[in-house]
């Protein structure tokens, strides 16, 4: 490697999508993560897996900006984002989808697509009526394919299942041409059959979009990932692949135990 590329990846963070190095949060006297270290390369599939208060949803509220760390750094394709606000993230193209629905349900599915792509465009305070040639109605077109609601294109949103409803979260998710996804349990609550349809459309997201999966549901987890994060009590106690991990002694003492992977 030439000493100019290898001195960018250096000052990069070696050509991390996303890098923690020692990050923490505390809320007063509790420490809900503690000096989490993790990188994720462009495009790569990573799967965060821990139980209930193991730290995993105040993890991504770090990396998005809505509760910045106590203390360690987060960088952002090199650059170092750590005290950056949520908007200034989703502009260079960190998205992420909640456990709790954020959906406009007076509106077809369309317009809550159309909505998202506008709003993280350059002529998102633009008054023009769009036209039938309008390159964001026709990214909003794409997505809505691309997660398997074509059918639905025309329904109001609160007229959706609540599978329906997932899958137009990942649309969303993908507006703007986004560079990682950061994925809050999009399995919840879901019937076998749509997490099917959920692992189906993860899998074939474009291979330069990276994502990182919080999941209770561990056979989806698993089955999305590449590389999976074990969390307990705010901290990485275990790393490897799908395979690694579950068949991990340790990780099936803590996590598995007699019931199987629901304890995940």
């Amino acid at each position: 490697m030439s000493g100019g590329i290898a001195d960018n990846l250096a000052a990069t963070g070696g050509g991390y999508a996303l890098e923690l190095r020692g990050v923490t949060r505390k809320f007063g006297a509790l420490t809900a993560i503690d000096d989490v270290t993790i990188s994720v390369r462009p495009g790569e599939r990573r799967a965060v897996l821990g139980s209930n208060g193991a730290g995993k949803t105040t993890l991504f509220n770090c990396i998005t900006g809505d509760f910045p760390p106590t203390s360690g750094t987060i960088r952002f394709f090199g650059e170092d984002v750590t005290q950056f606000p949520p908007y200034d993230r989703i502009r260079r193209g960190l998205r992420r989808t909640y456990q709790i629905s954020l959906l406009f349900g007076g509106l077809s599915v369309t317009d809550n697509v159309y909505l998202a792509c506008r709003g993280v465009s350059h002529g998102r305070f633009s008054f023009i009526r769009p036209t039938k040639r309008d390159p964001i109605a026709n990214s909003a077109s794409e997505l809505v394919e691309a997660v398997n609601l074509v059918e639905e294109r025309d329904t109001l949103v609160r007229e959706l299942s609540y599978g329906q409803q997932r899958q137009l979260e990942v649309a969303l998710a993908l507006s703007g041409a986004p560079r990682m996804i950061l994925f809050d349990e999009p399995a919840a609550g879901l019937s076998p059959t749509e997490r099917k349809d959920l692992v189906s459309i993860l899998t074939n997201l474009p291979e330069h979009i990276g994502y990182v999966i919080i999941e209770h549901d561990m056979d989806v987890a698993l089955r999305v990932a590449e590389t999976v994060s074990m969390m307990h009590n705010g901290k990485i106690f275990k790393e490897g692949t799908p395979a690694e991990i579950e068949s991990d002694p340790e990780v099936q003492a803590l996590y598995l135990g007699e019931g199987g992977h629901e304890h995940v």
